[in-house]
C-alpha cells in the first residue's frame, strides 16, 4: 500500500483521468475524496472504488464549493495529504477567432483559478499535518502547442508554470507541487481535442505524432500521479513529467 493513511482530494474525479486517479489511490490505501461538479457521478465513483471514499459535489471554480471540499477532508478524515487538481474543461479545436468569450473565461477559470483557489484552501490544512502534495494536471499543450486549441493551450502553459513557482514559494511549508502533461487521451473531451469525429481514421490522424503508437489512458496518468504523491518522491518537486509516449520529444 504505497499511500496507507494518506487522505487525497482528487478534482474531476468522476471520470476520465480523474477517476484513473482514484481509482489507483484508493487501491494503494489512500483516502479519497471524489470531487466532481456531478456530484451523483462523483458519489457512484467513490462507492465503486470503496476504501472509505467520499463523493462530493464541487465546482472547482467557486471558492465555497472548494472550501467545502477541503472541510469535508478535514470533518471526515481528519486532514489533507493529497490534492489533484485534474478538473479540467477545453473549446473545442477550432480557429482561435472562433472561440466564445464564455467558454474562454470558463477555460481559465476551471483550468487556472481553481489552482489558486484550491491552493488558498488546502496549503494551511496541509501545514498541520506537517505538509503535503499537490499535483496539477497540465498538458503536452502548454509544452508543445498545436493550431486549434490556442486559448487551451495558454491556460495549460499557466498551470506549469504556476506548479513550478508554487514548488519553489511552498517548499518551506514542506509541500511538493509538481504537474502531468498528458497527450491527447481516452477521455470525455477526446472529440474536443480532436475537433472531429472519433473514428479510427480521426484517431490515426493524432496517433501518428505519437511514437509509442497509443492516446493515453487514465491508467497511465494515474500510474504517474501515484509515483508523485508517494512518499518514494518526496525530493521531487517542481517538475511538469511528460506521460505522452514521446509526443514532446
Amino acid at each position: 500500500m504505497r499511500l496507507e493513511g494518506q487522505v487525497a482530494i482528487v478534482t474531476g474525479g468522476a471520470s476520465g483521468f480523474g477517476r484513473g486517479i482514484a481509482q489507483v489511490f484508493a487501491r494503494e490505501g489512500a483516502r479519497v475524496i471524489v470531487a466532481d461538479v456531478n456530484g451523483e457521478a462523483a458519489i457512484s465513483v467513490a462507492q465503486e472504488i470503496g476504501g472509505g471514499a467520499i463523493g462530493v459535489t464541487a465546482d472547482v471554480t467557486r471558492k465555497p464549493d472548494v472550501e467545502a471540499m477541503v472541510a469535508t477532508a478535514v470533518d471526515t478524515c481528519g486532514g489533507l495529504d493529497i490534492l489533484v487538481n485534474n478538473a479540467g474543461f477545453t473549446h473545442k479545436n477550432q480557429s482561435l477567432l472562433t472561440v466564445s468569450e464564455d467558454d474562454f473565461d470558463r477555460i481559465y477559470a476551471v483550468n487556472v483559478k481553481a489552482i489558486y483557489l484550491t491552493t488558498l484552501a488546502a496549503v494551511p490544512v496541509m501545514e498541520k499535518r506537517g505538509g503535503g502534495v499537490i499535483i496539477n494536471t497540465a498538458s503536452t499543450a502548454g509544452l508543445r502547442p498545436r493550431p486549434g486549441l490556442t486559448w487551451y493551450n495558454g491556460s495549460k502553459g499557466a498551470a506549469i508554470t504556476l506548479t513550478r513557482s508554487m514548488a519553489v514559494e511552498l517548499a518551506p511549508r514542506k509541500i511538493r507541487v509538481n504537474a502531468i502533461n498528458p497527450v491527447i487521451g481516452e477521455t470525455g473531451m477526446l472529440e474536443d481535442f480532436m475537433g472531429l469525429s472519433d473514428t479510427p481514421e480521426n484517431r490515426a490522424k493524432f496517433i501518428a505524432g505519437i511514437p509509442l503508437g497509443r492516446m493515453s489512458k487514465p491508467e497511465d496518468i494515474a500510474n504517474a500521479a501515484l509515483f508523485l504523491a508517494e512518499p518514494s518522491s518526496n525530493f521531487i518537486t517542481g517538475l511538469a513529467i511528460e506521460v505522452d509516449g514521446g509526443r514532446c520529444i
